[in-house]
């Protein structure tokens, strides 16, 4: 059962790491730079750590930038003021979110600018044999660690669907549970001060008032656990600050 948890567990930080960070901060809000060659790297290493449940970074952009125009309308992709229960948001999004992959939509021009865009290998990505494939590799992991029976009907199903998942847990509880330190014209809250679960996201309230601010963080006893690595990166140059920015920014 321990290396269930063990996996379990990587498979949930891997994974989300690569949403929050080249999907969220870099794709759809653009905070930080990277070379041609790293955005394409950074592609790879989501589709490896995402797996089954990879997310087109365009898509994703395109759709996150959606939210943040029209939060808590009727125009947002996921909203717990539109959506009954948790898994009818995870069903709205999962239809706004196929109709932006598969250009079945006409976007506008401000929420697709500057998102990356590697279409040809979406479409490897997300194809249904390859997401079966990751599926069949998880099931075959527990079979090779001798996982208790009721782990296949519990676990697997939550890596199948870990990218949904992670952002059913933030677009839900923290647009519903926990405090706000600024007023904005949505429901958004921060869910968790120190957020170790969510890399940061359910610092959601700060989110939405400073948009492009790379750290969640914004008061005292707030931890945003990506900026840190964030910062990292920057000084190993894989990605690069825009310059003109405000260094209290990224404090």
């Amino acid at each position: 059962m321990i290396w269930v948890l063990v996996l379990f567990i990587f498979h949930w930080y891997a994974s989300l790491f690569f949403q929050t960070f080249f999907h969220h901060r870099y794709a759809a809000h653009a905070m930080f730079q990277m070379s041609p060659f790293m955005e394409k790297v950074f592609h790879v290493l989501s589709f490896i750590f995402q797996g089954s449940s990879y997310l087109s970074p365009y898509a994703y952009g395109v759709m996150h930038r959606m939210h943040h125009a029209y939060a808590d309308t009727e125009k947002d992709p996921h909203s717990p003021l539109f959506d009954k229960d948790i898994f009818n948001m995870m069903w709205r999004t999962r239809l706004v979110y196929n109709e932006i992959d598969r250009n079945e939509v006409e976007v506008q021009q401000k929420f697709k600018k500057g998102v990356p865009a590697w279409r040809s290998f979406d479409k490897i990505a997300e194809n249904n044999w390859v997401r079966a494939s990751w599926a069949i590799i998880y099931i075959l992991i527990y079979l090779a660690i001798d996982a208790p029976l009721w782990t296949f009907f519990v676990f697997i199903p939550l890596h199948i669907l870990m990218s949904p998942v992670h952002g059913v847990v933030v677009n839900w509880f923290s647009h519903k549970y926990g405090y706000r330190n600024f007023e904005v014209n949505d429901t958004s809250t921060n869910f968790l001060a120190k957020d170790f679960l969510m890399w940061g996201e359910c610092l959601h309230n700060n989110h939405h008032k400073f948009g492009g601010r790379p750290n969640f963080a914004v008061k005292k006893g707030e931890i945003d656990p990506m900026f840190p690595i964030i910062k990292l990166m920057a000084k190993a140059n894989i990605i690069q600050f825009k310059p003109g920015r405000l260094d209290t920014e990224y404090m």
